[in-house]
Parts: structure tokens; C-alpha cells; sequence
């Protein structure tokens, strides 16, 4: 442990706050050099809107890696309110070549949204939508979490299809950023595609601390932005309620829930393994490497911390992090 605080008092010499004047975290400093001393690259906390903790680089973008799904979640939820989708409905109510299929005729966006339909964990690049439609389910739908990019790509597709049906744009991502980043206030600094093109809905987004914690806040506001929802309110509600299968993940968003799941995702969040103490409202848009979003809305505060994706070190990880989330947040909160 001695060694633990040696480390941090020497990189909090070289991770300076930039707090808003006015009131600011008393664990500011220690919580920038933990993250600095775990390939960090920047924090930015906000309390009522306003900033009380920043390292510096905070407007300089950097992949969000897997915190992109979480979008996809806020993306259906703003559908639900457009009268465009239902959580509950078979994917193959959109996706026709589906209803042949004894398992996949009966999967349901939910279901997608959630990780719970049965398609095998995966890492790596995602394939593109068509060739995600043709992966083979390895568990009933429903009935086990397996943490991969392939139900992100469905839902894309699904969406795709949904929007050509409504005359719009089909792209996904335009239908996001005017749905929800653009009232937001949000910039997109980048959004890479897939193999076939269509945007990355499991990955792939590119944005600076700055525009991220914006999303934050739009969650932590209940999807609203000036007392007017942007997104369905049952169906945002909804996002972040756990699943029989993964109590610690609802609708593309992580919660501080004691899982049972033996997905390898899920046991490398301590936030999952271990939340006792953790704000119970807490949610988590988290990302490979690292990356985070936490909205605490009890605490009125928004937090995002982006890092260094070290591709040697995430590939040797078994069982275990070194990141700690319940170490940086009891650092930061002054726990």
C-alpha cells in the first residue's frame, strides 16, 4: 500500500488540476495522478454542469472504444419515442431473413441491447451489419450475457432497414447526431466505419473528454436537455435496469450490481465484482482501456476519464485489472 501512495505522490507533481473556481473535489489531485499512473490521458469531472476536477488535454479526442454502445442505447431509446421501434419486438419483424430461423425468429431488440441473445463472445474489429445477421447463436436467447460486438451491428441494421422504411436517412449515425448529439451540443470528432462501410455501433466513436461528458449529463438529466425529452422515458428508464443473466449491465449501460456472470468482461469491472459501497444510481458508459463515463446523479456529478489503449496489457489480463474503478472513485470522492 506504501507503495501505492509513494507512486501516486510523485505523479500528482506532474498531474496538475484545472478546477473551475468556486467549489472543487478534495481528492482532485490524488484521483488525476492514479489515473495519469494507469496510462491516463485525461479526467473531467463536472458537479451541477460545472467543472470541479480536470487534467489538462480535456478537448483532445480519443476513442471511446466500447463506451460507443451506450449511445446505441440512448439511439433506441430516442426511436421508442419516434414511434420507429419497441424494445420488446423480434429483431425479425425488421430483419425478414430471420423468421425462418427456430432461435433467431424470436430475438428481441431488448435482448440485443442487453447481450442476452446469443451470439458468442467476441473481441476485435466487428464484422460489418450483413455478415453479424449470419453468426451462429451458442445459447438461447435470454438466457446468458456474452459481452462482443455482434448484437451492436444488428441493432445497426435494424435501424438501417427501420429508417429506409421511413424515408429518412439511413445511416445510423446521421440519425444519432440529429436526434441526440446535435441537441446536445455534441462534436463528433470522428466515427469510424466498418468493413462494409456502415458506421461502428460497437465501437468506433472518437470524441475529447469535453464533448463526451456532455452525454453524461444528458443521462444524468433524465434525457432531457432544457426540460425537453429527447428520448422515450419508460424506454430510457429502462437502460439501465440488469438482466436476470448480468445484474451489473441493463440496455448497453454498466450498473454497480453483484454478478454472477462469467463473461470475461464483466469480471474484469471490480464496479460489477465488487460494488458495495458504490453509489447504487451509478451508471457506466466504459470502453476498452479503460475508458469511462460515470453519471452519479445522487452526487449531481458527471465523470469521464479517458487512457491509453495498451493492446499487450489488456490481451494479459486474466481475472483482474490493474485499473481499479472503485479505487479511482473513492480517491476522487474522498471516500
Amino acid at each position: 500500500m506504501m507503495r501505492v501512495f509513494t507512486i501516486l505522490a510523485g505523479a500528482a507533481a506532474l498531474a496538475t488540476p484545472h478546477a473551475a473556481i468556486g467549489e472543487t473535489l478534495p481528492g482532485c489531485s490524488v484521483a488525476l495522478a492514479y489515473s495519469q499512473a494507469h496510462q491516463g490521458l485525461a479526467v473531467l469531472v463536472l458537479r451541477d454542469g460545472e467543472v470541479v476536477c480536470s487534467s489538462a488535454k480535456v478537448d483532445e479526442p480519443h476513442e471511446v472504444w466500447s463506451g460507443t454502445k451506450s449511445l446505441v442505447g440512448l439511439m433506441a431509446a430516442a426511436a421508442v419515442q419516434d414511434g420507429m421501434l419497441r424494445l420488446d419486438e423480434t429483431a425479425a419483424n425488421t430483419l425478414t431473413e430471420w423468421r425462418s430461423d427456430p432461435q433467431k425468429s424470436t430475438v428481441t431488440l431488448r435482448q440485443l441491447l442487453s447481450m442476452t441473445a446469443g451470439q458468442p463472445s467476441a473481441v476485435g474489429r466487428p464484422q460489418g451489419y450483413a455478415d453479424s445477421l449470419k453468426i451462429a447463436l451458442v445459447a438461447a436467447p435470454g438466457t446468458r450475457f456474452q459481452y462482443g460486438p455482434a448484437p451492436m451491428q444488428i441493432i445497426g441494421e435494424v435501424m438501417r432497414r427501420k429508417l429506409i422504411a421511413a424515408g429518412q436517412d439511413p445511416n445510423p449515425r446521421s440519425y444519432i447526431e440529429r436526434r441526440l448529439l446535435a441537441p446536445i451540443g455534441v462534436r463528433v470528432a470522428e466515427w469510424r466505419n466498418g468493413p462494409d462501410g456502415n458506421p461502428l455501433m460497437a465501437q468506433g466513436l472518437v470524441l475529447s473528454a469535453r464533448e463526451w461528458v456532455k452525454i453524461g449529463e444528458f443521462v444524468r438529466a433524465g434525457g432531457t436537455v432544457g426540460g425537453r425529452a429527447l428520448v422515450d422515458k419508460h424506454a430510457f428508464a429502462e437502460l439501465f435496469q440488469g438482466t436476470e443473466a448480468n445484474a451489473a449491465y441493463g440496455l448497453t449501460w454498466w450498473l454497480p450490481r453483484q454478478s454472477a456472470s462469467r463473461d470475461p468482461v464483466t469480471r474484469t469491472a471490480d464496479f460489477a465484482m465488487s460494488p458495495t459501497g458504490l453509489p447504487r444510481d451509478m451508471v457506466v458508459a466504459a470502453g476498452a482501456g479503460d475508458q469511462r463515463l460515470y453519471v452519479i446523479p445522487s452526487q449531481r456529478l458527471t465523470i469521464v476519464r479517458q487512457a491509453r489503449l495498451d493492446l499487450a496489457a489488456l490481451l494479459m489480463r486474466s481475472g483482474g485489472a490493474d485499473w481499479s474503478d472503485r479505487q479511482f472513485l473513492t480517491l476522487l470522492l474522498g471516500k
